[in-house]
């Protein structure tokens, strides 16, 4: 039986510790979307900028390459994890840049899901390129794609339309990186803006799904979701970045928070539905939970 590392007490928030590879297979139950931040192996010596101050790129061990090989066996097996927890109809968003992105849409479509979009995350404040030996690193890359080729997926449409001055929204989204008002409880070396999740989370998902998160980090997934009414489950293998992440759940307990966070996400021309934090009982069908 496994035992959650925390869980909210709505219910909508719940967070384990380990390996998603070893985790996934141990239960029964479909997610309606994933959105999955792996490692993007970068962690190799080298250095970067970082408020202004010259900083290690290293991550940690779980960042760190082994070669394409070795990439590749990775990302193949997390992503077969997953499938296999994705609704018929379901979609995943994974991000990366071209150091693990190439190996991830090619392992996408050897097991059978069909890639709808590339997104071009341009950040409008990237970190300056201190070699001054190539154009600065900018972009990220988000893959999303669907479960299966014949099934149709969820997008809002009139949504993504309606956040765009009515105009079709484009597959390069042009979004600043992560800001001060969203590391009050400690940041994670790779921690997504709240914006971008929010967009992801709006355009393919209904109000109370339930969304997976494998390599949560910070959960920023888990709190756009809860933002706007969906349902979470991340796992982490390192507790200092479970404990950020229960610390955020709490922190957006407090509707001051909900609302400055609301508030700033809109500020980036964000268009959103209503924010909330309360699931509507009577839409639920409590036999849609966790099995733990």
């Amino acid at each position: 039986m496994i035992k959650p590392y925390f869980r909210s007490g709505d219910r909508n928030f719940t967070l384990l510790e380990g390996d998603c590879m070893e985790l996934l297979p141990q239960f029964e139950f479909k997610f309606d979307m994933i959105f999955a931040d792996p490692p993007y192996f970068l962690s190799n010596d080298g250095i970067s900028v970082q408020s202004g101050k010259v900083v290690s790129v290293n991550k940690g061990e779980w960042d760190r390459s082994y070669g394409e090989e070795f990439i590749n066996e990775f990302n193949l097996k997390w992503l077969s994890a997953c499938r296999d927890k994705l609704k018929e109809d379901g979609t995943i968003w994974i991000s990366g840049t071209y150091h693990n992105i190439f190996s991830v849409a090619h392992q996408l479509t050897k097991l059978g899901y069909k890639i709808l979009n590339v997104i071009t995350w341009a950040k409008t404040n990237p970190p300056p390129n201190i070699s001054c030996r190539y154009f600065t690193h900018s972009t990220e890359f988000i893959i999303w794609a669907r479960k299966n080729d014949k099934v149709p997926h969820y997008y809002n449409y009139e949504l993504m339309k309606e956040s765009n001055e009515g105009k079709q929204m484009k597959d390069v989204w042009e979004l600043p990186a992560i800001a001060r008002w969203e590391k009050t409880c400690g940041k994670h070396p790779t921690q997504k803006p709240l914006a971008l999740l929010t967009r992801i989370i709006l355009a393919s998902t209904k109000p109370n799904a339930w969304i997976l998160d494998p390599f949560a980090g910070g959960s920023t997934t888990g709190i756009a979701a809860n933002l706007y009414n969906r349902r979470f489950l991340g796992i982490d293998k390192e507790k200092e970045f479970l404990e950020i992440s229960r610390n955020r759940k709490i922190e957006i307990e407090d509707r001051k928070i909900v609302d400055l966070f609301t508030n700033k996400i809109r500020g980036i021309k964000i268009r959103t539905e209503e924010p909330s934090i309360m699931v509507n009982e009577d839409e639920i069908s409590y036999q849609n939970e966790l099995p733990f």
